[in-house]
């Protein structure tokens, strides 16, 4: 089972990033999605989440109407797309898979949002 996620970086407030997670290893159309992120010294927060065929999402109240959380299950990749970016949402940004019978994480990308 891999989780890749790619697309972090330094941005400046105000800027967008999106991050991509391509999933392997199990059946991804069956697997909720979802993007955490851990800040140093704090716990780990989940952002966004996308039901298995993408009919429902949700989101933390410190994102909702900035990000946006999507997939494509024929690329067995999820999306997080950042908008309007603060300092206070740098962190360590990680994929999860959830279904009843396994809970994947991959190994995270960094956001850096800085002037």
């Amino acid at each position: 089972v891999q989780l890749v996620e790619s697309g972090g970086g330094l941005v400046r407030p105000g800027g967008s990033l999106t991050l991509s997670c391509v999933a392997s290893g199990f059946t991804f159309s069956s697997a909720d999605m979802s993007w955490f992120r851990q800040a140093p010294g704090a716990a780990r927060e989940m952002v966004a989440d996308i039901a298995s065929l993408g009919g429902y999402r949700s989101y933390s109240d410190s994102v909702k109407g900035r990000f946006t959380i999507s997939r494509d299950n024929a690329k067995n990749t999820v999306y997080l797309e950042m908008n309007s970016l603060k300092p206070e949402d740098t962190a360590v940004y990680y994929c999860n898979a959830w279904s009843p019978t396994y809970d994947y994480r991959g190994q995270g990308t960094q956001v850096t949002v800085s002037s």
